[in-house]
């Protein structure tokens, strides 16, 4: 790897962090570790459940544990759960030591792939005004990644394309 240790990607809930994620990763021949899978995993529940036996707080704290022991002792491309980067010790650790790629998305996009999903804990008690204020107050968290991904239009295969330039000319 290069002089900044992982990729991580950040971004809504339904921006392509998986997906584009594994993309790049096999792409590039790096490990792939996807968070909310790592916590689903170790946690031998869908995050969803999670949420509902064991609340918020405590799906946090497992967030923070598995994402910090990832990006501190494995190399590759990591993608964070929607929330992850609002972790003030999270976004730390990605901003001092790892290359952050945002995957930004227009609003109507994002709430249109959110908006009906049973597994997205927060998507399925809000109206679509209140997630497009979540949306809006995570861009502002979301903007401080290094790189600003512009996926509107664009295919994945183009996305990834644009992640892996960038990280090649690192």
């Amino acid at each position: 790897m290069k002089s900044k240790e992982n990729l991580v990607f950040i971004g809504m809930m339904g921006s392509g962090k998986s997906s584009i994620g594994s993309m790049v990763s096999k792409k590039l021949n790096l490990n792939f570790f996807d968070i909310d899978q790592l916590i689903e995993n170790d946690q031998k529940m869908k995050i969803s459940k999670i949420f509902e036996i064991k609340g918020e707080n405590f799906f946090r704290d497992i967030e923070k544990k598995i994402t910090l022991n990832i990006l501190k002792s494995k190399k590759g491309v990591v993608a964070l759960g929607g929330g992850g980067f609002i972790n003030r010790v999270i976004k730390n650790e990605v901003l001092e030591n790892h290359l952050s790629f945002w995957l930004n998305w227009n609003i109507d996009t994002l709430v249109n792939r959110i908006k009906n999903s049973k597994k997205r804990p927060l998507a399925v008690n809000s109206s679509k005004n209140e997630l497009i204020e979540i949306i809006k107050k995570r861009s502002i968290i979301y903007s401080k990644a290094l790189y600003k991904i512009d996926c509107e239009n664009f295919t994945k295969q183009q996305i990834a394309k644009k992640i892996i330039d960038i990280y090649e000319s690192n």
